[in-house]
């Protein structure tokens, strides 16, 4: 960068900090949750965020779902109405189709566009490659410019060691440390140089826990040792590689600090002694959203905020109350609890970051250019190529795949949440080619009287495709099957069927049913994801994916049956 320019910014910095009232600087650690959905500016809603921006002056918004013209529309209004310029995150850790796609009209399900959607980014772990992660963060970084996004909330540098962890899972890139680091680093960089900022998480690491922290507070066993072996060395690579921003886990870390260990977020060891202590981090630290069970059945809403912002904390995400959290960052500073020196160091860092953004020079974003830039041709086959090389088979004992040129009477079970409604559509549709396939659907509500009229269908049928459509879902604790289609399954391969097993989500499911011949992971619901994985059992594109992670105690970390096109 040009010194001059550098020397602008922080001039911008230090003298937008001399102007700044306690309780404009308390406003700056606030971040609030914004929906990217259309809002008129004359709308209750509209009111409340106006009075976050003009009122508690916040120092930014976390946007979530929503169409890109919604939210460069509403984002360009809040920043209109920003005295200092709002920083403005996402969680994009997988792609901008995170947060701008995957949205259906009801009930007739007509898509409406947006933002490219990659599969989960344990796909990119299952390809290795640094170029995937790289042009994810890359393509990332395009769209979410273009619609005022700043900076993500990704890559998630979890190091899934844990089979059963309910909300990390495929949202990882394995369980190697150091495919991990690796590929979070290669995403880091190309982020970067498409001018979007990256925050790391979930700091000290996720990877190895069994309750949803969106839930209740989980505690991990991990002592110090297990940790610099496993979960620190990719956030310490991410930070090597000057990562902007690392967000905290609200995990307990009972094998470093006993049993009455706090949150990671409200730990003075965690937060600074280690991360930017020993670690060298000197950038923006975020705690997860304050509303998490993991803190808000624990702690008082107002406590919490301030215990964060002692352990070290420079942005408190979605409080619980905008107006409550800043008068309660104020009373910490006025009763000495706080000093403003220390309060002062989080602004100047975050004021540090809207200048790397150049929100001192521009904070709007050109309306006319978003659908020339999200969503695009380019991007899209990308994301199209990475869904279909991240393909693995871990196993095809009686080599099922490719289904036979005239493959007989096939039958397609989708399995998947009753409120998925998309789940299975364009796999199926890909899948018959023109031709008539046998669908059928089944989820936790499906009655015996249900499954019995289902095993009777597949035992007249030649081939049975089972697809698994199961994710870590917030608040939601469990990536398991059901009984019924594990039953299903497992009856099925006990009498001798030709059953193939997809998971379109939780690479695990393996559990479920071990006697299965055929297992193929697509790692996501995605439509490319489905759509690539009939493409791959048509025998019409090559299968070369790797596994990222074990699927104990069947097949080892680095499994993959090669298969070429038919």
């Amino acid at each position: 960068m040009d010194p001059r320019a550098v020397d602008a910014a922080s001039a911008w910095v230090e003298e937008t900090l001399a102007g700044l009232t306690l309780r404009e600087k308390a406003g700056q650690l606030v971040m609030p949750w914004v929906g990217g959905e259309y809002t008129a500016v004359d709308s209750p809603e509209f009111d409340r965020l106006r009075r976050w921006v003009e009122e508690d002056r916040v120092g930014g918004v976390i946007v979530s779902i929503g169409l890109p013209h919604s939210h460069a529309a509403k984002l360009n209004r809040l920043q209109g109405l920003a005295e200092v310029p709002l920083l403005v995150t996402s969680d994009m850790e997988n792609g901008p189709g995170m947060r701008m796609a995957g949205i259906y009209s009801i009930p007739h399900l007509l898509p409406q566009g947006g933002g490219t959607v990659f599969p989960p980014i344990m796909s990119i772990g299952a390809t290795g490659s640094e170029e995937d992660a790289y042009e994810l963060g890359r393509i990332t970084g395009v769209e979410a410019r273009a619609v005022g996004v700043h900076m993500t909330f990704g890559p998630v540098l979890d190091v899934n060691s844990n089979p059963v962890n309910p909300i990390i899972n495929t949202r990882s890139f394995g369980e190697d440390p150091a495919l991990v680091g690796r590929l979070g680093v290669a995403y880091v960089r190309g982020a970067r140089d498409a001018g979007l900022m990256t925050t790391g998480k979930h700091f000290p690491g996720h990877g190895d826990t069994e309750v949803d922290s969106h839930i209740d507070l989980p505690r991990i066993s991990a002592d110090r040792a297990r940790l610099e072996a496993v979960d620190l060395p990719p956030f310490q690579a991410a930070i090597d590689a000057g990562i902007e921003g690392i967000m905290t886990a609200h995990i307990a870390v009972t094998g470093v600090e006993g049993e009455d260990a706090p949150p990671a977020t409200l730990s003075p060891y965690f937060m600074t002694e280690l991360l930017r202590g020993e670690m060298g981090f000197e950038g923006l630290l975020f705690t997860d959203a304050m509303t998490m069970g993991g803190i808000s059945r624990h702690y008082d809403a107002q406590e919490a905020l301030i215990l964060a912002l002692e352990a070290g904390a420079d942005v408190l995400l979605m409080p619980r109350d905008v107006t409550e959290a800043v008068d309660a960052v104020v009373g910490a500073v006025e009763t000495g609890r706080v000093s403003e020196e220390r309060l002062d160091e989080s602004v100047r860092r975050i004021l540090q970051a809207k200048a790397a953004a150049g929100l001192h020079e521009e904070r709007l974003v050109d309306l006319e250019a978003v659908d020339r830039t999200v969503g695009i041709r380019a991007h899209t086959e990308t994301a199209r190529d990475i869904a279909e090389r991240s393909l693995t088979l871990a196993r095809d004992r009686e080599e099922l795949l490719p289904l036979a040129p005239g493959r007989g009477d096939v039958l397609s079970v989708t399995y998947a949440r009753s409120s998925d409604l998309v789940a299975g559509r364009a796999f199926n549709a890909e899948l018959a080619g023109g031709q008539a396939l046998a669908v059928e659907r089944v989820d936790d509500r499906t009655s015996a009287a249900e499954w019995d009229r289902l095993r009777a269908r597949a035992r007249a049928a030649d081939r049975v495709i089972v697809s698994a459509y199961v994710a870590p879902v917030e608040y939601d604790g469990s990536v398991g099957l059901d009984s019924g289609v594990a039953r299903f399954v497992s009856e099925l391969v006990e009498e001798g069927g030709e059953v193939i097993a997809i998971s379109f989500g939780n690479p695990y499911l393996l559990d479920y049913f071990p006697e299965v011949s055929s297992y193929l992971l697509a790692w996501g619901r995605g439509e490319e994801s489905q759509r690539a994985a009939a493409r791959a059992l048509r025998g019409e594109i090559p299968i070369t994916g790797r596994l990222p992670i074990s699927l104990p105690p069947h097949h080892d970390r680095g499994t993959g049956i090669r298969l070429s096109p038919r």
